[in-house]
């Protein structure tokens, strides 16, 4: 009997976008360790990483499979086709199935890499990948009002600006408003 796993997999001209595997220890964690420091408010920057051993991220990847398989929350590593470096994560949660087909993207590039187009390049082909793949018909991101780059980020691959919702978010020990973008699958 074969073991159903998490495989959605697609690349775009310069980028691997797929599930991390055992494998993937190396050159996920140097993504991590190599972060210079915090360059805004809602970037981690550099991070303590000694917790992360193999078997910390062996455990990981476990879970990102259960959580793909129960249609909780589907969990990408994307990795430059030259030479394999991890360079972020894209999330898709499911907010909602049957008559919504509704999720939320989450997206993280790590800092050293940015200014280079990998987030919209990784993003937009991530939103494909969830219409087509995972077969949302309603895709939000959530956003701080004040993350410009994230904004930006956003509307460069065709997101729609909705609202703010108001009190949305419990985070920093205060319940924060958000601005919502969407983005349907016709």
């Amino acid at each position: 009997m074969k073991v159903k796993k998490f495989e959605y997999n697609l690349e775009t001209d310069r980028l691997i976008i797929r599930p991390l595997t055992t494998g993937d220890y190396e050159n996920w964690l140097k993504g991590f360790e190599n972060r210079f420091p915090s360059q805004n408010r809602h970037d981690q920057g550099k991070i303590d990483m000694s917790e992360c051993t193999l078997e910390w991220f062996h455990n990981l990847v476990h879970k990102h499979q259960e959580l793909a398989l129960s249609d909780n929350t589907y969990i990408f590593g994307v990795f430059k086709k030259t030479d394999g470096s991890h360079i972020g994560m894209i999330d898709f949660s499911t907010l909602a199935r049957d008559d919504f087909q509704w999720g939320r993207i989450g997206y993280t590039i790590h800092n050293q890499y940015w200014r280079n187009g990998y987030g919209k390049e990784s993003v937009s082909a991530a939103i494909r990948l969830a219409f087509e793949q995972i077969k949302f018909h309603r895709i939000e991101a959530h956003i701080n009002l004040d993350n410009i780059p994230s904004i930006k980020l956003i509307e460069s691959v065709r997101m729609t600006f909705e609202c703010i919702r108001k009190g949305f978010i419990y985070e920093h020990d205060e319940w924060t408003d958000h601005l919502v973008y969407y983005k349907n699958s016709h």
